[in-house]
């Protein structure tokens, strides 16, 4: 089990949530009512969102879609997520936040699990949302591409 990335989540209502937004794990395990923890193989792609509760509202809301890593290979550290993953995207702030998860959602409604969409769309997306920009849609066109390389390159 050490090869796998462990994601610790967190559900206390109006407090704190730690989820996954999107992922495939491989194994799940139960800590206590409220939290559990997720884990992924090398290579998979999934969004970990956090949130927290402060005294006048909101105080942390972040996103990160990471690739799992196999041993040896590097990785950035991110909390609740050992060892830590290869980061595709890390935005922090709920309007940055909520353009993600709509990015996700326009995958989705594609026909395709954000897992599988080029990981270079989720790098275009941080890029242009942490520079204040409109990030392009995800395309089919763009999607077989990732695929045919996906298939050509080691």
């Amino acid at each position: 089990m050490t090869e796998l990335t462990h994601v610790e989540l967190t559900h206390v209502e109006g407090v704190v949530e730690r989820w996954i937004r999107f992922g495939l794990h491989a194994a799940e395990r139960i800590i206590d009512r409220r939290s559990r923890e997720l884990s992924f193989p090398p290579g998979a792609v999934f969004a970990f969102v956090r949130w927290r509760a402060g005294e006048h509202g909101t105080a942390e809301s972040r996103i990160d879609i990471l690739r799992a890593v196999s041993p040896g290979e590097p990785f950035s550290t991110v909390p609740f997520v050992t060892p830590g993953g290869e980061s595709l995207l890390r935005l922090s702030g709920w309007p940055k936040v909520a353009r993600v998860l709509e990015a996700i959602d326009a995958v989705e409604r594609l026909g395709l699990d954000p897992a599988d969409a080029a990981p270079d769309h989720w790098r275009h997306v941080h890029n242009q949302l942490a520079t204040g920009r409109e990030p392009r849609a995800y395309a089919p066109e763009r999607h077989r591409a990732w695929l045919l390389r996906k298939r050509v390159s080691p």
